[in-house]
């Protein structure tokens, strides 16, 4: 069995050459020395006109391993709140497979992670991740988690039972948490308090930008796998985090009274 895209000719072009075309023109060309190694990135999820400069600028900056975890969250409420999903996915760039060792052994260690495929099926917000992926990664492999609403004890213990499963996996892996920003708020209002969140990322502090997003309601709709990939890359040893990038659909739209906001980090 495998995954079949939800969202392709939406979100992203469906034809493999406009796709490559479009990948060409978000991803800059960086040369492998002059990549970074990291544990994590941050990276947004809307239509690729709008954040895919962001994502694109973003990954081009990593040294992205043969195995990517992409942790998004349910916008559709299906399936189990932490789904781990075990087919392989049907890309318009060619088939993506999982990465079943690293899989089994997250299972193996999770009293919370089930393995779940409904949770997948019309999420979108770890698709539009893996042609990125795939552009600078050809040989690449996805372990793909869809993550609902958890309280913070609940993403600590996540954390350290994917800590526990990365630490012993014996080749390198990057964590990808995907989230977009404030939704649908003036300019002024999204960038003040995206900026309220993303200061907790640089200062690597989840359980900050879990109180934050919650207390200032933020309509952060990412904040749950942004908060396990950044407790997840702490316990594998993270001392830093940088922002890449950030802007708003306004950007592409000229809308700048209701936007959603787009951020890229990351996580070394």
């Amino acid at each position: 069995m495998t995954r079949v895209p939800a969202v392709a000719d939406r979100f992203y072009p469906g034809d493999p050459e406009q796709l490559r075309s479009a990948l060409a023109m978000f991803v800059p060309e960086v040369a492998e020395e002059d990549k970074q190694p990291a544990l994590a990135v941050v990276l947004p999820h809307a239509g690729y006109v709008y954040s895919g400069a962001t994502a694109g600028a973003t990954i081009s900056r990593v040294k992205v391993p043969e195995t990517v975890v992409i942790l998004g969250p349910n916008h559709h409420g299906r399936g189990a709140p932490l789904a781990l999903g075990t087919e392989d996915w049907r890309m318009p760039l060619g088939t993506v497979v999982i990465d079943r060792q690293l899989a089994a052994s997250i299972l193996d260690q999770s009293g919370n992670i089930v393995e779940d495929s409904q949770a997948h099926l019309l999420e979108h917000s770890l698709e539009v991740q893996v042609p990125f992926f795939q552009q600078v990664q050809p040989r690449l492999r996805i372990v793909p988690l869809v993550v609902a609403h958890l309280s913070y004890q609940q993403c600590q213990a996540v954390a350290r039972e994917l800590a526990a499963a990365l630490s012993a996996y014996q080749h390198p892996a990057l964590l990808a948490a995907s989230t977009d920003m404030s939704h649908y708020e003036s300019r002024q209002q999204a960038s003040r308090k995206d900026q309220l969140a993303i200061e907790r990322v640089l200062a690597l502090d989840p359980e900050g930008l879990y109180r934050t997003v919650i207390g200032q309601d933020i309509s952060m709709c990412g904040v749950i796998p942004t908060t396990i990939t950044l407790l997840t890359a702490l316990e594998l040893g993270a001392t830093k985090a940088e922002l890449v990038r950030y802007t708003d659909s306004g950007e592409a739209t000229g809308d700048t009274a209701q936007v959603v906001g787009y951020a890229g980090l990351i996580i070394s």
